[in-house]
């Protein structure tokens, strides 16, 4: 019998070249050691691991090259043998680093990083994350100072300005329906590098006449939002379009260049049984869907609109209870 899928796909699977569509993925957590994380991902994924630093593995596999990595720059480059150290802290070395190695294994996140995925093979990602679980990894509830995300950079089907246009306002009309979705825990609530974005910019972005061109459309995010620290976070798809002008408002070398969104709401809460990959994706398909659906993104910025006038539905729905209404009675949800 065939196995039903979990990952739903969107109806846009190719680029304006032909291509099927990819997806980087990058998952956080905590819970097992980290070279029992990469022993595991090795035998999951089917590949050989290959220690590049420390605290920085590769993975090579069929679906390409993951990288499993301890997210902490500071702990991932300190070197207790370095000779500029005095000897007494070196001779230390061996010793301290352990110390240090299990405390880093408990509180900073291991983070497993996706090579660009075809949207077709997120199944594998689905297996990986639910056999992680298995395993006893952690994520975001498990404490309070676990703010552990699930990050998504999903390729777009084109950069024309129309079609980010309409990418950036489905994100926007859903954020609080996603946001009640994905930030099931209070310790990433209160972060700062998920923030929506800036008010004045979603009020710009959802005029019914709001047709930039391509550098009009970057000055008007980048004046209201020049950081990484947004839910949907645009700097590296900007850094890919138009680098240079990206750099006269942002200068931040962690600003990777790709033709991708960045997603960056969703916690990571891969210790409970009920959620999974397919929790945070099918989610990002219904934003797809919207997107590529000009009469109902139209009809949805109508609602948006709407939304400020006083009247009995305003008064005793929030924009949020009003979005999903409204999803399900299109069939989105």
């Amino acid at each position: 019998m065939t196995r039903t899928k979990a990952c739903r796909m969107p109806d846009v699977l190719k680029t304006a070249a032909g291509k099927e569509r990819r997806v980087g993925v990058e998952i956080e957590m905590s819970g097992l050691g980290y070279d029992e994380l990469v022993a595991l991902a090795a035998k999951l994924l089917g590949g050989t691991p290959v220690l590049q630093s420390r605290y920085v593995t590769t993975l090579k596999t069929e679906l390409g090259e993951f990288t499993i990595e301890l997210d902490s720059d500071p702990i991932k480059e300190l070197d207790l043998a370095d000779e500029r150290l005095p000897r007494s802290i070196r001779e230390l070395g061996g010793q301290a680093m352990g110390v240090i190695d299990a405390a880093a294994e408990r509180i900073v996140p291991l983070e497993i990083i996706s090579p660009p995925l075809p949207f077709g093979s997120l199944e594998a990602v689905e297996s990986l994350v639910d056999n992680l679980r298995e395993a006893g990894a952690l994520g975001s509830r498990d404490a309070i100072y676990f703010a552990f995300g699930l990050q998504l950079n999903p390729e777009l089907p084109d950069l024309n300005p129309a079609t980010l246009v309409h990418y950036f306002q489905a994100f926007a009309l859903l954020y609080d329906w996603l946001k009640a979705r994905h930030q099931l825990d209070v310790s990433r609530k209160f972060t700062t590098y998920i923030e929506p974005w800036h008010n004045r910019y979603t009020e710009l972005l959802m005029e019914d006449d709001y047709q930039p061109d391509l550098p009009q459309l970057m000055e008007d995010y980048l004046e209201f939002n020049p950081t990484r620290n947004r839910a949907l976070d645009l700097l590296p798809l900007f850094a890919h379009l138009d680098h240079e002008r990206l750099d006269r408002h942002v200068r931040d070398p962690r600003i990777k260049s790709r033709p991708t969104l960045h997603y960056r709401l969703p916690d990571c809460d891969i210790n409970n049984p009920g959620w999974h990959f397919s929790s945070v994706w099918n989610d990002w398909v219904v934003l797809e869907q919207l997107a590529n659906n000009p009469d109902d993104l139209a009809e949805m910025r109508a609602l948006f609109h709407e939304r400020r006038k006083l009247n009995l539905h305003n008064l005793t729905h929030s924009w949020q209870e009003t979005t999903e209404n409204w999803l399900a009675r299109k069939g989105y949800v």
